[in-house]
């Protein structure tokens, strides 16, 4: 049995998809008779000036030994903690820092263009080509994450999808009057598309969104300026089970994020038989959406969003269709095949 760190890059108070795959990662590995820790540090891009000081304190740190102990692997995850230095070092890559890549030059980054900015960038590329080409084995957690990996840093990897933390415990109920949408209140997630859709459908559609973020009073505000009303119902955070029984009565979930690295509530939705109504600058996302044969998939639009919802409320043998093609996709995503390609460098 092999002794095993997990590094992890933790922003204080969020907890997202990446932090859950940590924590059952770990788990996981443990099951299986190895010893096993996350060693996480805390991670601040705001303002982008602190962003190399997060990866040199990743560099500075050699866990080659612990108390004298020798450790036996690495596992890195996102940007920086693959920075750190060990002799087998495997990246399982959740993504790097995409304000400095795909998301430089648009609302989303806080990069703003100036020379100094820039700088830091082009730093982020350096230190990130090196620190990445160290790595025994590169594999990332979906096709999206690996073609931006080739498209800006020209390095190849391997797509290795994580599993729900739920697999297994997914389930199929009716189908109710609701949509759900169970992502991080983020702009990134653009549930005010899915308000926005709301006021342009000719059926009295609910929605049930979960999940908590920076985004949420300016979501609520939203929802109130379109009157809404009890169409909208912000949950907040919920439990592993209560999520479970949303997911299991759903009509649909909604999720169409900006260019999504993976997205666990797509697999989850499909391990539920619950299609998924998305967009087609989705992402990962897209890597098991198939329109009309699993979900729906539209513009970043909300009137063709608004149609799809008006589709699946007024259709629910439909919504059961598209629902049960879904959940073959996901059952070959397993900690199995997840654990024998990470140990196996």
């Amino acid at each position: 049995m092999s002794r095993i760190l997990i590094c992890a890059t933790q922003v204080p108070f969020v907890r997202g998809g990446a932090e859950y795959l940590v924590e059952s990662l770990r788990d996981e590995l443990r099951q299986r008779g190895h010893t096993v820790d996350v060693v996480a540090l805390p991670f601040q891009w705001h303002p982008v000036e602190r962003i190399i000081d997060s990866a040199l304190a990743w560099r500075l740190i050699d866990v080659s030994h612990v108390n004298g102990e020798a450790v036996d692997l690495v596992i890195a995850t996102k940007f920086p903690s693959y920075l750190i230095r060990h002799p087998r070092k495997v990246l399982w890559l959740v993504h790097q820092h995409r304000q400095a890549y795909d998301w430089y030059g648009t609302p989303l980054s806080d990069f703003d263009g100036s020379p100094s900015h820039r700088a830091i960038r082009e730093q982020i590329f350096r230190i990130d080509e090196r620190a990445l080409r160290e790595c025994r084995a590169r594999y990332t957690i979906s096709r999206n994450v690996s073609r931006r990996l080739e498209r800006f840093n020209g390095l190849s990897s391997t797509p290795l999808y994580p599993p729900s933390r739920y697999a297994g415990r997914l389930w199929a109920g009716s189908y109710d009057d609701y949509i759900l949408s169970p992502a991080r209140l983020d702009r990134a997630k653009r549930i005010d598309l899915l308000l926005a859709a709301l006021t342009h459908t000719s059926t009295a559609v609910r929605a049930i969104i979960v999940g908590t973020g920076p985004d949420r009073e300016r979501l609520q505000r939203l929802a109130a300026d379109y009157g809404l009303g009890e169409r909208v119902c912000f949950r907040g955070f919920v439990s592993d089970d209560e999520l479970i029984d949303l997911y299991a009565h759903a009509r649909a979930v909604y999720y169409a994020p900006v260019d999504e690295d993976y997205g666990f509530a797509t697999v989850e939705a499909f391990g539920a038989s619950r299609p998924v109504i998305t967009t087609d600058d989705a992402g990962g996302v897209l890597e098991f959406v198939r329109h009309n044969e699993n979900g729906l998939i539209s513009l970043p639009d909300p009137v063709a969003i608004a149609a799809h919802l008006d589709l699946l409320a007024s259709d629910p043998a439909t919504a059961a269709r598209l629902g049960a093609a879904g959940k073959p996709l996901v059952g070959d995503i397993t900690w199995d095949r997840v654990v024998r390609a990470l140990l196996a460098e």
